[in-house]
């Protein structure tokens, strides 16, 4: 092999050792990232698990509305008492355990003089409002529930359509902007079984569980990592043990 042969493989092994040891980090370092997203995600399932067992809180009002956070209020049981208004439901996009079709969303005025979109539960594709039972103008009603944020711009790929009655995320503004309500929490609430116990609409179906599956990418990217770092090992060995040709 000529001096410029052995240089060109030179400089060829080097760059395929640097290439191995960026992977080597690289694949780690995701790997290290997906296990600290299964912390994250373990931690906010035990948060949840707590919170929707626990015994309700009366529903933040006005004042505690600015301080509303995911971390802090998503989940959390409440509990509300008040009159359902005469404003025609909401029906939201749901897929569910029992198949496709909508949540039913009904303003309630609270005591303290809010108003707050109640998720009354789920109806049937099929029986989309067919007869819906409406809450009466004036009726008072006790609501217990989980707390939600609102969900802004739409779902299912597609965008809300406020003007033409088509509604694909549980956006509180503008549904409430759609109905001319005010002031409405900037949260929803879905009520359980109990508050709302069906047939139709039917409460209570939240649903609470998350995808975990960090760990299986974390240690498809050790494996990664150990694969480009073994590639990297073997090229420095059979470096070591090349013959110089005669």
């Amino acid at each position: 092999m000529t001096p410029a042969l052995k240089a060109g493989a030179r400089r060829g092994r080097l760059a395929f050792l640097t290439v191995t040891c960026l992977l080597t980090l690289v694949f780690a370092g995701l790997g290290l990232w997906q296990l600290q997203r299964r912390s994250w995600k373990l931690d906010l399932i035990a948060r949840v698990e707590a919170r929707v067992h626990a015994v309700p809180v009366v529903a933040p009002g006005p004042a505690e509305w600015p301080e509303i956070d995911a971390a802090v209020h998503e989940y959390r049981r409440v509990v509300l008492r008040g009159r359902y208004l005469d404003v025609p439901a909401t029906l939201t996009l749901a897929v569910t355990e029992r198949g496709p079709g909508f949540w039913v969303l009904a303003p309630l005025r609270a005591e303290d003089g809010f108003t707050v979109l109640v998720n009354r539960g789920f109806v049937p594709e099929d029986r989309q409002m067919s007869g819906e039972p409406r809450p009466v103008a004036g009726q008072e009603a006790r609501v217990v529930g989980l707390l939600r944020l609102t969900e802004p711009g739409g779902g299912f790929l597609r965008s809300n359509d406020p003007g033409g009655g088509r509604w694909y995320s549980r956006d509180v503004a503008a549904i409430a902007e759609a109905r001319g309500l005010a002031p409405v929490a900037p949260y929803f609430v879905d009520a359980d079984a109990e508050s709302e116990p069906g047939p139709l609409p039917q409460g209570g179906m939240t649903q609470v569980g998350f995808r975990n599956t960090h760990l299986v990418y974390a240690l498809t990217w050790f494996v990664l990592a150990l694969m480009s770092a073994a590639a990297g090992v073997h090229l420095v060995r059979n470096r070591d043990e090349e013959t110089p040709a005669a």
